[in-house]
């Protein structure tokens, strides 16, 4: 059993230059992997004040920045919602991207949920199964564009491909279309791996087993995660697919102190934060002391995470954030490699 450590950072409520700084100090720090959102307000939304009251950026020019700022870390967005991009669009930034990191970006898909920032924007924010079917629509084109490994064959093509991977690329479906379609230049790393995004049983978790060299969960307990993943093998086992070539990951709210004072003031803040969603939100949160969070985060490894990533939202508690890196990331790569 082996768990790699990594913190998903929302680009908001920052300066360009606090953020940089931070991404700096990820990546300096031993952080395995920084990824970003894709939102266009706040999140969690501003109820009382209405959303979009709080700075925020955008996200694939923040991770631009991202991939030109640090040199280590893997980088990814968990995830992008596919109504705010055509894929093929999304599949050519994820690209250019990726060579400006070096080879190492990791591009994230999901149905989205942020209603509000899509309503503002105007952008259509259709129920759940619409957005689940253009999500279907969306791995099925990006996939293939970026060279992911359950693509690997690509579709039927005119050209040959570079590096075995299809040089054009045709797609017609209800939400999407493409014709004749290239993307080159090639990743650097030959192919970019493929992320799904979401807890949804029926719909979610098998494109993931279908298409996703990854699976990301945000904000559920160890317990569940266990559950979840165990559905995520299930549905692999369906298509004939190896469960542990789906790598495995989870976003917990960072929420905890440097010591017990803290840790009281860390949860308030996060009770003040979520509103009426706290009660939900604190089960995939990282609570407590870093004694106790070294636990919680054993306890994801144990259910079957890969990867498990701080969610920071600012302002950040840079004590917290310090004893996370010098006694919670030791302790469990101690125990877990």
């Amino acid at each position: 059993m082996t768990v790699q450590l990594g913190a998903h950072v929302g680009q908001q409520n920052l300066g360009m230059d606090e953020m940089r700084a931070l991404w700096r100090w990820l990546d300096d720090n031993g952080f395995d992997w920084i990824s970003a959102w894709d939102h266009i307000y706040e999140a969690p939304p501003d109820l009382a004040g209405g959303p979009g009251t709080v700075p925020h950026f955008e996200a694939v020019a923040t991770l631009a920045a991202l991939a030109v700022e640090t040199t280590n870390a893997r980088l990814g967005c968990l995830v992008f919602y596919v109504g705010y991009r055509n894929p093929g669009l999304l599949a050519k930034a994820a690209v250019t991207i990726d060579h400006l990191s070096g080879g190492r970006f990791e591009l994230g898909i999901g149905g989205g949920w942020h209603q509000w920032e899509a309503e503002a924007y105007g952008y259509d924010f259709p129920g759940v199964g619409t957005r689940l079917d253009m999500l279907d629509e969306a791995a099925q084109v990006i996939g293939p564009l970026v060279g992911a490994s359950r693509f690997a064959d690509g579709a039927p093509t005119e050209d040959p491909g570079v590096d075995g991977r299809p040089a054009r690329f045709s797609f017609a479906g209800d939400h999407y279309r493409l014709a004749d379609a290239s993307n080159l230049p090639a990743p650097v790393q030959g192919g970019l791996p493929l992320w799904l995004g979401g807890v949804g049983e029926r719909r979610t978790i098998p494109m993931a087993a279908r298409y996703a060299d990854g699976w990301n969960a945000a904000y559920i307990s160890a317990a569940e995660f266990g559950r979840l993943g165990g559905i995520l093998s299930d549905r692999c086992a369906d298509v004939d697919r190896d469960p542990t070539t789906v790598e495995r990951s989870v976003n917990l709210v960072f929420a905890m102190g440097a010591d017990e004072a803290g840790a009281t003031r860390a949860e308030a803040d996060l009770a003040e934060q979520w509103g009426p969603m706290f009660e939900r939100i604190r089960t995939g949160a990282l609570v407590g002391t870093p004694d106790q969070a070294i636990g919680q985060v054993l306890a994801y490894a144990e259910a079957g995470a890969d990867l498990v990533n701080i969610a920071l939202r600012a302002p950040v508690d840079g004590e917290a954030l310090a004893a996370y890196r010098e006694v919670v990331m030791p302790a469990v790569r101690a125990e877990v490699g």
